[in-house]
């Protein structure tokens, strides 16, 4: 090997550690603008796991603006948002099977769009700020009404909350919550008695 073919694979190594550098301080400085947090709800055997990254409003208006009506929203910031579940569920009287989703949203005025899909992402957006949902791997796609709050929500909220049978997924942030109600499936019983 030449020396000039030596100081190209030095300068290219350099450039190649700084653009490492520079991906890793940008991925540290966005969580730290937008923490990551994991809720789970357990009961009887139901274990749901939600991980995602809390964006803060800022005195900026959200939906509408920051997050435009009618695209589709990776439910969060930085990473695309999971929803994991142990067992079957009815999510809003509607199959979801045993798995660990994405979760996407469309925030509309009126009621938002709620993508359970089965493929996970690098991110939640590519280099043209767009979602990566890939709509062929939806799995789940429901719409559910939008409630206003009395009080407006500083940091974006998943939370779960229980409601009789029903634990209700919560999406919250400003003056904007959607509740998403899941149930546990209940395997179907087949009546086997022998008539003679």
């Amino acid at each position: 090997m030449n020396k000039t073919t030596k100081q190209i694979l030095k300068i290219g190594g350099i450039i190649i550690g700084l653009g490492l550098i520079l991906i890793i301080i940008l991925r540290y400085t966005t969580k730290a603008h937008s923490p990551e947090d994991t809720i789970t709800y357990e009961q009887d055997g139901l274990e749901l796991n939600v991980f995602y990254n809390r964006p803060y409003k800022k005195d900026r208006e959200i939906f509408g603006n920051l997050v435009p009506y009618n695209e589709v929203w990776r439910t969060g910031a930085n990473e695309a948002t999971t929803f994991e579940t142990n067992q079957d569920i009815l999510v809003d009287g509607s199959l979801l099977k045993a798995g660990k989703y994405t979760l996407w949203t469309i925030p509309m005025e009126n009621s938002w769009k709620v993508m359970f899909n089965s493929k996970m992402y690098p991110w939640g957006i590519n280099l043209d700020e767009e979602a990566y949902r890939d709509p062929r791997f939806d799995s789940l796609i429901l719409e559910r009404p939008v409630e206003k709050t009395n009080a407006q929500l500083e940091q974006f909220t998943i939370s779960f909350e229980r409601s009789g049978e029903f634990v209700n997924m919560l999406l919250a942030w400003d003056d904007t919550s959607v509740s998403i109600p899941i149930k546990k499936e209940e395997p179907q019983i087949s009546d086997s008695s022998n008539k003679s």
